[in-house]
């Protein structure tokens, strides 16, 4: 693609990078394809060949309106396109630098902008989400069905095993994770344990970043980041194997800090190595031997949603569901896996009829094969999917316990 960005955005490392991904798109439209909201809205301008040809535009010179802001504000930067792109177009960094310029010449709706503010001061601290997640839980007989259904229920962490001198890995204890599902990280504490592997949260580390960043509160994102890096250098240093990170929505940003961080230098080295341990639970589960942990699957059959961020955003695809199999578990045909289910971050709160339309399309092909339970790999995914179905809806790293907990 031919581009004529203005000279005050190439003076820029942003708008140099945006020009190199528009030089390498060739507006073939395969990504068109594989795009959620396209499939939903049949618009092109919500579609990613015409987010990028938006971009590109304002890049050489066009006024961006509330019209431009809403074509992005709907895409759930899933990559799913960058997925099917056969030039490798990077089109989610390309939305992030295209939102943030967005960002700063298109004001919102006062609505916009308060939703956006009230997220900004809760979710990435977990304090304050717990705080709302135990008050939803008291008030939950009182609430709406619609709203009622979104409320995580309370399961006990049970214990963390305590570390051995073993080898070690530390794992991200995360925002919203952190306080509604609490067992994931303690799961994968005891799972590991059993693999002879000691894992441990550092108490200073919280919120990846993610949400701030991807909001358009870039330095707070990027504060979240730096102090994340900051608890665990120590830890790093000691020479801990790998950076856990069992909420793939979380893993993907962690595995770009080298990248978002490169131009700190303070930060960019650290920020680097940071990025190299990271690990999804699945990459270091099947590299080990998974004797220790039996069969725990008796044949039961189980959905799995493989999130965007693990399949696309981390490109790592079909490694949950074998190594399911090979636990005993059956796992079921999903139609259309490559979907996103709508969760999307925080897009399930700021595009709600959407994010709507996308689970119950992601329901329907998850309980078409009728599984007894269904299993995904990122806390935004499993909270939303849960409140649409009756079908227990976990973390797929719970299911690996089940055969321990026969055993109590």
């Amino acid at each position: 693609m031919q581009t004529e960005i203005l000279p005050e955005f190439l003076e820029t490392r942003e708008g140099r990078e945006a020009d190199a991904i528009l030089r390498a798109c060739v507006h073939c439209g395969f990504c068109t394809a594989t795009c959620p909201t396209y499939q939903l809205l049949g618009d092109e301008l919500d579609g990613p060949r015409g987010r990028i040809y938006q971009i590109k535009s304002v890049l050489e010179g066009e006024r961006p309106t509330r019209v431009t802001q809403r074509h992005l504000d709907r895409c759930l930067t899933c990559r799913a396109c960058e997925t099917t792109c056969p030039s490798g177009v990077r089109y989610a960094r390309l939305a992030d630098i295209g939102r943030h310029l967005i960002e700063e010449r298109v004001e919102r709706p006062l609505s916009e902008r308060l939703l956006r503010s009230g997220l900004l001061r809760i979710l990435p601290y977990p304090s304050r989400i717990g705080f709302l997640v135990r008050l939803a839980r008291l008030f939950k007989p009182l609430l709406p069905d619609g709203l009622g259904s979104k409320v995580p229920s309370n399961r006990p962490a049970g214990a963390w095993p305590e570390p051995t001198g073993a080898r070690r890995m530390l794992a991200l204890a995360g925002c919203v994770q952190s306080v509604a599902t609490p067992l994931t990280n303690a799961a994968a504490a005891r799972i590991l344990a059993r693999l002879g592997i000691d894992l441990l949260e550092v108490p200073a580390a919280g919120c990846c970043g993610a949400a701030a960043y991807h909001l358009g509160a870039r330095e707070q994102g990027l504060n979240a980041m730096r102090r994340n890096i900051d608890a665990w250098w120590p830890e790093i240093e000691s020479g801990c194997e790998a950076i856990l990170v069992t909420a793939s929505g979380c893993g993907v940003m962690v595995k770009e800090y080298g990248e978002v961080l490169a131009e700190d230098p303070d930060y960019a080295a650290k920020a680097a190595r940071v990025a190299a341990l990271a690990r999804d639970p699945v990459e270091i589960l099947t590299t080990e031997d998974l004797s220790r942990l039996g069969t725990p699957g008796r044949g039961r059959k189980v959905a799995f949603h493989a999130p965007c961020t693990l399949q696309h955003g981390q490109q790592l695809k079909q490694l949950v569901e074998p190594l399911l199999a090979r636990l005993g578990f059956r796992p079921t045909q999903v139609p259309d896996a490559h979907l996103c289910c709508g969760s999307a971050g925080t897009y399930s709160l700021t595009q709600p009829a959407l994010s709507l339309q996308l689970r119950d399309q992601k329901v329907a092909a998850l309980e078409s094969g009728a599984p007894e339970l269904i299993a995904t790999a990122n806390i935004g995914c499993q909270l939303h999917l849960a409140a649409g179905t009756p079908t227990p809806v976990v973390h797929w790293l719970e299911l690996l316990e089940a055969e321990e907990e026969d055993n109590r």
